[in-house]
């Protein structure tokens, strides 16, 4: 499940108003290889629905992400920061094993446990 804080989807609704963007546009969170520390994120608005997108709803809007992407950030909170450095989208990933300050590259740490991760992944 990928959920957005309150400030979060604020935001986002307030560049979706601005884009003139129709109230049906799904938020599109993926990964993506590279970055400081292996793993990008990825965060784009997008009309369709995919075949193997996996569909959430967080603070009245619709969350889109892949299946595969979805093992890297499945429990993840979006949030929006409001910091002279650091504004923007924020990633709070509970499978990051650590992350860039750029906030936007992590490096991935697989979920304990010998069910956790399908076989290509163990």
């Amino acid at each position: 499940m990928i959920t957005l804080t309150q400030a979060a989807a604020k935001e986002v609704k307030k560049i979706m108003d601005e884009q003139n963007l129709p109230e049906e546009v799904s938020i599109r969170v993926g990964v993506k290889g590279g970055g400081c520390s292996g793993f990008t994120y990825t965060f784009e608005f997008d009309s369709k629905k995919r075949k193997f997108d996996l569909e959430f709803e967080s603070q009245g809007l619709k969350v889109l992400v892949d299946k595969k992407s979805h093992l890297y950030v499945n429990g993840t909170e979006i949030d929006w920061s409001y910091g002279l450095m650091d504004r923007g989208l924020r990633f709070n990933n509970p499978s990051a094993k650590s992350s860039c300050g750029c906030k936007t590259s992590f490096m991935f740490e697989p979920p304990e446990g010998p069910a956790a991760m399908p076989a290509p992944w163990k």
